[in-house]
């Protein structure tokens, strides 16, 4: 059976068993708490804590689930590549069952499937129950069902760890029943095997009779209805399946990477490397022989292009926190991976339309996304390319200074917070050379950081507020959402800069809104706001100036904000709403927000997208949020308890922010909902006119977008129509005319440099022979080292390959200034690459002296500098670096 006939043979089964097949649920999941969806029960929690009704009838469900275990308590990307078996993402084959059936035909049925339907040798199948411990008896019920299926050598009692599930430390829990299977040669693992990590016997499907409550003081009370919850690999059962032929041949590698899960992604690879896989696994992942290395690059990429393509068409985007970093971490680990492969440019989002071609038909989202999910792929290949190639060379000047085994702290720090290369690849490629980390000394130096950047933060961000005053005062009810002026009094004197009141209706800087401004007067006193802030405990501090008199505690005021400023804001923050909900419906319904700013002047809205917007798309969101104002929708706002909004489909909510158990929903009729606890306008028509000021880029993955709103947008209109009515008279066109007139004139300048670097470019391969006469010899290797002059990369290349052809045994250095900066390309004969000189390390070497950096392959490489003054300089360098590797 093929893996897309074993996947629908487990769904066929269960539905003539009743059962509904439900489609597998996001890899983003809805419990906050969670990373990933890394488990088929994730979906049904809330049915199984009875939050919601079992929608099946009967009470029965199958299905497969994606899973991705790659960061939190379940990781298993450290082992990933180096066995047959561990991957980051994976499909878990399921059945459920919500207070319907329970253990008899949980067990009958598993049985029935792998021994009946698929063929499974029974006399290899090793079942286990849970054998009972100090807190719990033993699952005697499920052994002798067991017991009537499988002799009783192979019914297996086994612990807590491995027999026991609970949800959490308190809740649904129960006893669970595994299923083993024997895959030595001959069949004679023997029970000690079960359980003991090992493949020649691996667990393939686990059977979780969830029966009792755990209470917070460790006992065990039954639960009112009792589930059936089970979780198969459906990799391991396919390499069960066709690696030993049908059950006929257990002698062969028995691997999930050789089933057809994984084999048209390594017939990929082998194309675009030109390198084949053999299955071979390393004895000493410190000491891997060259084909064991290639072998295990195959298992990596081919495991992690599954999961970034599959986590990218739910959505999930690589990013540089949270579960968006832990995605950049793999597809990272799998791009240097490919240098293994001899892969220097960007070979992992070609990957991609393998696995929708072959998983598409499963996971139909996969294709619905294809587009997103290579451009996304691409662009941060791309970006880390560059990285990589810089922090290798670093790396590997490191190893060659360091005589001991473990590389000091301060080197992976350096790589970290200078390079910008990931930890976890420097701890890899040590592991790699036989070395360790000093992580000690790289944790402190982290902290370090951190420490310094939380300093900088609070000097930035503080509160001033007098350190050696004892404060006695409550959390500031805030009141501005229904009045913008009140009288109180003055509830603490901080200075003569900063006062608390009992009360206020000056918002407090949140939520990305920018604090109040405003005034307070008083009986003998004005002050004039220009800041408000809140402390962690909930108190409101108004800080500013004092225009006359002196402010008293308990002396009456009347706290009056800035009602133009606060109307300014409340526009811009209605606007975001807005925004967020239009990039949602034109762009993509997956974008999530990443930060945002509302000020009096523009708002400013951070996202995750992997490309820029273009002018159609940014036209298509005025024009919706223009309209949502022009509908003059009013907006609701409500206040829930934060369970609720988690488990709600259609409220906006940015999971990764803290908040309090009670929240507040703001609504603009159907078209947005969201946790927010700013100040908005009352209907959408006072936000006046929305207009996109900028797009840009802040981060890899993340854009942003400027706006502006009422008069702000109607000057910027204005100005808008001066350039341009400025413009169309400059070039004596009409103003309709001008993109035409533009293109028309960047299309002659883009002509007149392509036949200036031709003309560069020719003159220089003319000049080749004169050249090769400049050839010197140092050290028993020839040597040209050249400048020449200005001329961009494509064509020094050009010359460097006539060189190549002119030159049979030499050392090849040319060096040319384009727009300011310094272009490098070298080459190296293959007799002298055999005595050790690299043309990747010594172009490294001299672009340092141009301020840049490079590199490639022994044979060939090329580099760029900042500084096309030090060319010279750099050019001079070569024969003493050919010298040094020569000698």
């Amino acid at each position: 059976m093929t893996s897309n006939e074993i996947r629908q043979s487990f769904f066929d089964f269960f539905e003539s068993k009743q059962h509904t097949v439900v489609k597998s649920a996001s890899l983003l999941p809805d419990a906050p708490n969670l990373l990933f969806t890394n488990a088929g029960m994730n979906q049904f929690v809330p049915i199984f804590l009875g939050q919601q009704k079992c929608p099946y009838t009967p009470g029965r469900a199958a299905d497969t689930q994606k899973c991705i275990r790659a960061g939190g308590k379940h990781n298993d990307l450290d082992d990933v590549g180096l066995d047959t078996y561990h991957h980051t993402f994976f499909e878990m084959l399921g059945n459920w069952s919500f207070g319907d059936y329970f253990k008899q035909e949980a067990i009958d049925w598993s049985f029935e499937l792998i021994t009946k339907v698929w063929g499974f040798p029974a006399e290899r199948v090793y079942a286990t129950y849970f054998g009972g411990d100090e807190k719990s008896e033993a699952d005697l019920e499920a052994k002798e069902m067991w017991l009537k299926l499988l002799p009783p050598e192979r019914v297996v009692p086994g612990n807590r760890k491995d027999n026991f599930w609970m949800m959490g430390d308190t809740g649904p829990c129960g006893p669970c029943s595994e299923l083993h299977v024997d895959l030595t040669p001959n069949g004679d693992c023997g029970a000690e095997m079960v359980n003991a990590d090992s493949a020649d016997c691996i667990e393939i499907w686990n059977l979780v009779f969830i029966q009792f409550n755990a209470n917070p003081d460790g006992t065990f009370t039954p639960l009112p209805a009792q589930h059936v919850d089970t979780g198969m690999g459906f990799e391991r059962a396919c390499s069960i399946i066709q690696c030993t032929k049908n059950f006929t041949d257990f002698s062969g590698v028995i691997s999930n990477y050789e089933t057809d899960v994984f084999t048209p992604i390594f017939q990929t690879l082998e194309k675009m490397s030109g390198k084949s896989y053999t299955s071979t696994l390393p004895k000493d992942p410190a000491k891997q022989t060259e084909q064991e290395a290639v072998d295990v690059a195959f298992r990596v990429i081919a495991d992690h292009i599954r999961c970034l393509s599959f986590s990218i068409a739910d959505g999930i985007i690589p990013s540089n926190e949270g579960r968006g970093y832990v995605l950049r971490r793999i597809l990272r680990r799998a791009v240097r991976y490919g240098r293994t492969l001899g892969f220097t440019e960007p070979f992992f989002f070609k990957l991609a339309d393998t696995v929708v071609e072959h998983f598409g038909g499963a996971f139909p989202e996969l294709v619905n996304n294809r587009g997103r999910v290579s451009k996304t792929l691409k662009a941060e290949e791309e970006s880390f390319n560059r990285t990589l190639d810089k922090g290798m060379e670093v790396f590997d000047s490191i190893l060659g200074s360091t005589k001991s085994k473990t590389i000091d702290g301060a080197d992976v720090f350096k790589l970290y917070d200078t390079y910008g290369f990931p930890y976890d690849l420097t701890e890899l490629m040590a592991r790699e050379k036989g070395m360790h980390i000093d992580e000690d000394g790289f944790e402190r130096l982290m902290n370090e950081q951190r420490e310094k950047a939380r300093a900088d933060h609070a000097a930035k961000k503080s509160v001033v507020m007098a350190s050696d005053k004892t404060l006695d005062v409550d959390e500031t009810p805030f009141l501005g959402y229904e009045m913008t002026q009140l009288q109180t009094e003055v509830a603490e004197v901080l200075d003569n800069n900063t006062l608390i009141l009992k009360e206020t209706p000056f918002y407090a800087e949140s939520g990305g809104q920018q604090g109040d401004h405003g005034e307070i007067k008083g009986n003998g006193f004005g002050f004039k706001v220009t800041d408000t802030q809140k402390t962690p405990e909930g108190i409101i501090v108004h800080k500013g100036e004092l225009v006359y008199g002196a402010p008293m505690k308990g002396v009456p005021v009347i706290a009056a904000v800035d009602r133009f400023r606060r109307g300014q804001m409340r526009r811009n923050h209605t606007a975001t709403h807005l925004l967020n909900a239009a990039l949602r419906q034109i762009v993509d319904p997956n974008i999530k927000q990443a930060g945002s700013l509302v000020a009096n002047t523009y708002l400013r809205f951070d996202f995750n997208h992997f490309e820029a917007l273009n002018s159609q798309q940014i036209r298509q969101i005025e024009q919706m949020v223009n309209h949502e104002i022009m509908k003059n929708t009013e907006l609701q706002t409500a206040e829930m308890e934060l369970a609720d909004v988690q488990n709600s489909t259609d409220i906006q909510a940015v999971f990764d922010d803290k908040y309090g158990d009670v929240v507040r929903v703001v609504s603009i009729g159907e078209t947005s909902k969201e946790l927010c606890g700013g100040t908005h306008v009352q209907m959408t028509g006072d936000i006046g006119q929305f207009r996109i000021v900028s797009e840009s880029s802040v981060a890899s993955g993340i854009r942003r977008i400027e706006a502006v709103t009422g008069l702000d947008a109607l000057n910027w209109a204005a100005e808008e129509h001066a350039l341009l009515s400025g413009l169309s008279q400059s070039l004596s066109v009409k103003p309709q005319e001008l993109p035409e007139r533009i293109k028309s004139m960047a299309d002659q300048i883009k002509a007149a440099e392509k036949q200036l670097k031709e003309l560069q470019t020719k003159a220089a391969v003319a000049n080749v022979d004169g050249l090769v006469d400049k050839v010197q010899e140092s050290s028993g290797v020839k040597i040209l080292a050249a400048e020449l002059g200005e001329m961009p990369m494509d064509a020094l290349r050009q010359v460097l390959d006539g060189l190549r052809q002119k030159i049979e045994s030499a050392v090849i250095v040319i060096g040319s200034s384009n727009e300011g900066k310094a272009c490098l390309a070298a080459s190296v004969s293959e007799d002298l690459v055999a005595k050790g000189i690299h043309a990747g390390k010594l172009i490294g070497q001299i672009a340092k002296i141009c301020g840049g950096g490079g590199g490639g392959k022994p044979d060939k490489a090329q580099a760029g500098g900042k500084d096309a003054s030090k060319i010279g300089e750099a050019i001079q360098a070569v024969a003493g670096v050919v010298d040094k590797m020569a000698g």
